[in-house]
């Protein structure tokens, strides 16, 4: 079977070495528009029941993944001098470019063809199209009618940078300010790394004037601000910019011979850190879809997306009801903040 994959990232990478471990005479070939070692992010989470999943599937790819593992238990809430602290979790998370390097390794030794700097073309030979070319899928837009997509923009802005400094626990950390109330989902990825995301409304944001702000000069806002959770570290940059948070949706996943996975098919709001576990677990579902039907591409996606629409249903269900609990928390912290200033 000819397999034309559309986009480099996890689910892409992982589906290439699960299908090709399923059976080697595939002729599956990766297309990913950036070079090799291109990455935007920091850390990437996983809970215990992907990598439960990922070892299952490849254990020579989880043993790569395991060795470079962040782990924690822990949440903590700061907030006005306080911590609070909620305990028994399991998340574990590693560097997004180190993950995405170890699965061109392992898909380049089983004999996936990884073309990079390369845009997927139209294929009419392919027996099988997956995008898994992200939120702005080319997949998705050439067969916009069928997928049906929708797109749900927050209302918040936020910013992707990270930290030398090692948190020892999933952080939460509020400021309030005299624009309005900034938030940090921060969390470590190495022993030498954490992930720092800060978030706030689109007016704070304004009133702060962040939306004339760089990305040097966001850094040093943001640096200013939080320079108590930061304890004499610098915040770094990775092209990073103010964004919105976009929830995506489709109709269907799948359409003749064309599949989506991960973000083209469906996005998570951050909050709850699922979108790379959504992603691998994707990417397992439809190689293991096409190990029950391994001659009937359409019995295999629709095996898929039976399978998968309901989990990942929920889980937006409880990412949407995250970012409304944090575009809420702000408006109301924002309406008693006065013309104090109170940081994390």
């Amino acid at each position: 079977m000819r397999i034309a994959i559309a986009g480099g990232g996890p689910a892409g990478l992982y589906f290439a070495i699960l299908i090709k471990r399923l059976d080697p005479a595939h002729d599956v070939v990766v297309y990913e528009r950036n070079a090799p070692d291109d990455t935007f992010g920091f850390g990437v989470v996983f809970s215990d029941e992907t990598l439960d999943a990922i070892e299952a599937a490849d254990p020579p790819a989880f043993a790569e993944i395991a060795r470079r593992f962040a782990r924690w238990a822990e949440i903590d809430v700061h907030y006005r001098g306080e911590t609070i602290t909620s305990g028994g979790h399991g998340f574990s998370a590693l560097s997004r470019r180190e993950l995405l390097g170890l699965l061109q390794r392992r898909a380049g030794d089983l004999g996936v063809d990884l073309r990079f700097r390369t845009e997927a073309p139209p294929d009419p030979d392919a027996d099988l199209v997956v995008g898994a070319d992200g939120v702005n899928s080319r997949v998705r837009a050439r067969h916009e009618q069928a997928f049906g997509p929708t797109f749900e923009r927050g209302r918040s802005k936020y910013i992707w940078l990270g930290t030398e400094r090692v948190f020892d626990a999933f952080k939460f950390y509020v400021a309030q300010t005299e624009h309005g109330v900034f938030q940090v989902h921060g969390y470590p990825y190495s022993d030498a790394m954490s992930t720092f995301i800060v978030e706030t409304s689109e007016e704070t944001w304004r009133r702060a004037g962040l939306d004339q702000a760089g990305e040097e000069e966001s850094i040093a806002f943001c640096e200013g601000l939080f320079a108590d959770a930061l304890d004499g570290h610098r915040l770094l940059g990775n092209n990073s910019r103010w964004i919105d948070f976009v929830t995506v949706r489709n109709a269907a996943w799948s359409h003749e011979n064309a599949v989506l996975l991960g973000d083209a098919a469906h996005t998570a709001h951050f909050s709850i850190g699922s979108g790379t576990k959504l992603a691998i677990e994707d990417a397992i579902a439809l190689a293991w879809a096409f190990r029950e039907h391994p001659d009937d591409v359409p019995a295999a996606l629709a095996s898929y997306e039976a399978e998968r629409r309901p989990i990942v249903e929920s889980t937006q269900r409880a990412a949407h009801g995250s970012r409304e609990w944090f575009e809420a928390s702000r408006a109301t912290s924002a309406s008693r903040r006065g013309s104090s200033r109170s940081t994390c």
